[in-house]
């Protein structure tokens, strides 16, 4: 393996699923990551057949071919973060973190334990989920879950602010992550607030909800702009609220595109660059 740059890049290795209508998974992933200075690289899990109104098929890429994705772009181009996605079996799970220790240890992960979809199809396998927990969790340098993912990691409800810094509590002392991003996008209210615990503390980012249909993929999206600013030296805080401001404002400039959930303004900060 090529030896690791000690400056930051900009390089995020996605690790995720594909996702055939643009607006979640790596599409969403790569979008992010360039549209906010860095240079994105992947390693598709699945293929997914899915738009705007839900996923009707998934198909999960050979293990051996994971695996490989990962050591070839470790080998020449490195990296800066990885961030992790839909990882979908088991067996998925444990061959990702098996080639984070052999071609990526040392690098922070940002994970993003995506177990369904935003129109309820599962992309997660039950027995992936302990997996996740016992032995993944402890190389995340954060973990971004939504409350129903959180309440599936740590066996608790998560239905309130409480909740949500109970359930970072648990992330972080129980289950070994460095940090933890507990998001309240699914708990009801005018306003949204996500618990970022790190091992400094707490912090509850609030912003006002935007009443839209375009969330598709504003997990993923969230999740890929904070690894973006990792990449490029930012730390832990600090690239949370610059990756919360990019997800509302790409929220705000959504396309209108598609008749269910539809898709993100992810290329926002690159309009009026182009000099056209």
């Amino acid at each position: 393996m090529a030896q690791q740059q000690s400056k930051p890049k900009g390089r995020v290795l996605i690790v995720a699923g594909s996702d055939s209508g643009g607006g979640a998974g790596i599409q969403a992933d790569i979008k992010t990551v360039t549209a906010l200075g860095g240079y994105a690289m992947t390693a598709v899990t699945a293929i997914t057949v899915q738009n705007t109104l839900g996923v009707t098929g998934v198909h999960e890429v050979p293990l051996d071919i994971v695996t490989s994705q990962i050591e070839a772009v470790m080998s020449d181009l490195g990296a800066d973060t990885w961030k992790l996605g839909m990882l979908g079996s088991a067996a998925h799970v444990r061959a990702v973190m098996e080639a984070w220790y052999a071609f990526g240890d040392g690098l922070p992960v940002v994970l993003d334990p995506v177990m369904i979809a935003k129109g309820g199809a599962s992309l997660l396998a039950e027995d992936a989920i302990e997996i996740i927990r016992n032995e993944l969790m402890p190389i995340a340098a954060m973990v971004t879950p939504n409350a129903p993912e959180a309440e599936a990691l740590t066996g608790i409800e998560v239905r309130d602010l409480d909740g949500q810094m109970s359930a970072a509590e648990i992330l972080v002392e129980q289950l070994g992550a460095w940090s933890a991003l507990v998001k309240g996008g699914h708990l009801r209210g005018d306003t949204v607030r996500d618990v970022l615990l790190t091992r400094e503390g707490y912090r509850v980012f609030e912003s006002p909800r935007i009443e839209t249909r375009a969330t598709h993929g504003t997990g993923c999206t969230l999740a890929s702009a904070i690894a973006a600013y990792m990449a490029q030296g930012f730390e832990l805080e600090p690239s949370v609220e610059k990756a919360r401001a990019y997800v509302m404002e790409a929220i705000r400039q959504a396309p209108g595109l598609g008749q269910g959930h539809g898709p993100l303004g992810h290329n926002w900060p690159l309009k009026g660059k182009s000099g056209a």
